[in-house]
């Protein structure tokens, strides 16, 4: 089996609090995108760790649900997923304690029983989901 490495970077100047950050992705899609305490914890401009984990499991669940629908003969004519991630503070500091994949989906000729297994099998099997140790549910709508 073939293995694929994907890094990113990150670099932090400063306190924790009043520190400052930037991310760059091997990609180059990100590039020395800003992070900190208020992106993180408020509403600053720029990203954080957390932000970044859900787009990662919105876009790992939609691609993993859309490879499972075309394989069924019903490949998507629209997958919109919106990953809500919560964190919790815990003695121990924080911790990614739940997502939510809250999926809008346009599939023709498939019925929602069906549908709704491809997802759930989705959703567990998606490497991002495989790696979270979180609770992870699911809310679909077929249309």
């Amino acid at each position: 089996m073939a293995t694929i490495v994907r890094n990113a970077n990150a670099v932090w100047v400063g306190a924790g609090k009043d520190g400052r950050g930037n991310l760059t992705t091997q990609s180059g899609t990100l590039r020395e995108t800003p992070y900190s305490f208020t992106t993180r914890f408020g509403d600053g401009k720029g990203t954080n760790p957390e932000e970044l984990i859900a787009a990662a499991h919105a876009g790992c669940f939609s691609m993993a649900l859309a490879f499972h629908l075309s394989g069924a003969g019903h490949p998507p004519e629209r997958l919109e997923t919106k990953a809500d991630l919560s964190i919790v503070q815990e003695s121990g500091g924080w911790r990614i304690s739940a997502v939510v994949l809250n999926l809008k989906a346009k599939v023709p000729g498939m019925t929602r029983e069906e549908f709704m297994k491809l997802a759930e099998t989705a959703k567990a099997n998606c490497p991002v989901s495989k790696v979270l140790n979180a609770e992870i549910s699911l809310k679909a709508e077929l249309g």
